[in-house]
């Protein structure tokens, strides 16, 4: 396999690799549509899709439509729901790492120095990612209302989870060239300059475009003790976490350094939002509280109320493990993030450290955003 890909170069590899694959899915959705295409690429990865559009708790493919498992008849075929699935992350896993290795070719010809800064400057995007979300969430909303799309099937299906990670980074991938293109041409004296300020922009017109939307529309109010308490809750337990880190274990962020605290922060976002919204909202102002939407965030909630007495329950909530798991998932991940992988490989070392971080950040501020802005 060295040999092969030293023949034909890596990139070459990679390219030939995504055509092929995307190839054979697309064959076998025209040669058999049924048992590929409705069974499998519609049942785990589009219906879902489908049903988050329009705030179906089930979609089933019914004669070639797309309807609410309420109006399906009997012979309907199979089913779908919001949210991710065990099969789905079996699909969204193996095509996130090829997309990181093609990113990985492009820093290399973009021949990127300053990765850290690179870092920070976008880290925008991962907070407008999930503004972005739940702009697609005002959507579902609008339409639940009054069954009409601000944005119609299938654009809208582009700012839903996972298909809006694939949105944001093409987004941010055209920022950070045309930044680049800034620099070496210069009008600019660091790329990071315009980056970050792209990503700030878009990150405000998402955030206007939703309080547009509370201030006019039935369907959306704005709840402001949410936000308050999430981010004030995150930056409490990531100063703890941090502190804690630097008195008894300093070495484990030495190769993340800062860029560590913005790990750990991204993900007491993620943790703090679901606890706020799946126990704490009616509590804020909410006429009632959120749903899990992730298979692992619905495991730890079921199971915390599985285990703990009802009293315990009713009194803390059953979401707070979820938090701690996020914490130390957070923690674990700059211990793995040493100094050597930093010297070894910075372009991948960074570029995981993004990954990480959005994985967190996009979802928990859909989370909070989508309980501020109540839809």
């Amino acid at each position: 396999m060295d040999d092969f890909i030293d023949r034909y170069g890596a990139e070459r590899v990679w390219v030939a690799t995504v055509a092929s694959l995307a190839a054979i899915v697309v064959l076998g959705a025209v040669l058999f549509p049924q048992r590929v295409y409705v069974e499998f690429i519609w049942q785990y990865f589009w219906g879902p899709v489908v049903a988050d559009a329009h705030s179906w708790s089930c979609v089933a493919w019914a004669d070639g439509q797309q309807v609410a498992c309420g109006q399906a008849g009997p012979n309907a075929g199979p089913t779908a729901e919001p949210g991710y699935t065990f099969v789905s992350y079996a699909g969204y896993i193996p095509t996130l790492v090829l997309l990181l290795v093609g990113v990985i070719f492009i820093l290399r010809r973009l021949e990127i120095e300053r990765f850290r800064t690179g870092f920070f400057a976008l880290f925008p995007f991962m907070l407008f990612g999930g503004a972005l979300r739940v702009v697609e969430d005002a959507n579902a909303a609008s339409y639940a209302y009054s069954g009409e799309m601000a944005i119609q099937l299938p654009w809208s299906g582009f700012i839903i989870s996972p298909l809006i990670y694939f949105t944001v980074f093409f987004i941010a991938l055209a920022a950070l060239v045309s930044s680049i293109w800034l620099d070496r041409n210069d009008y600019v004296s660091r790329y990071e300059y315009p980056l970050a300020g792209i990503g700030t922009a878009l990150l405000t017109v998402a955030i206007a475009y939703l309080g547009y939307t509370a201030a006019t529309e039935p369907y959306s109010e704005f709840y402001p003790l949410i936000p308050l308490v999430t981010l004030v809750g995150a930056t409490l337990a990531t100063a703890i976490t941090w502190f804690a880190i630097e008195r008894f274990a300093p070495e484990l962020n030495r190769g993340t350094r800062y860029m560590g605290l913005v790990v750990i922060w991204a993900h007491a976002v993620d943790g703090v939002a679901n606890v706020v919204g799946l126990d704490w909202a009616t509590t804020l102002g909410l006429p009632a509280n959120l749903v899990p939407k992730h298979p692992i965030n619905a495991a730890i909630d079921s199971t915390t109320a599985d285990v703990l007495p009802a009293s315990v329950v009713s009194a803390t909530g059953s979401a707070w493990p979820f938090l701690f798991v996020k914490l130390a998932a957070a923690v674990f991940v700059i211990w793995i993030f040493d100094e050597t992988v930093f010297e070894d490989n910075p372009r991948y070392a960074i570029l995981l450290m993004i990954t990480v971080v959005a994985v967190g950040l996009g979802p928990g501020t859909r989370d909070m955003l989508r309980a501020t802005f109540g839809v």
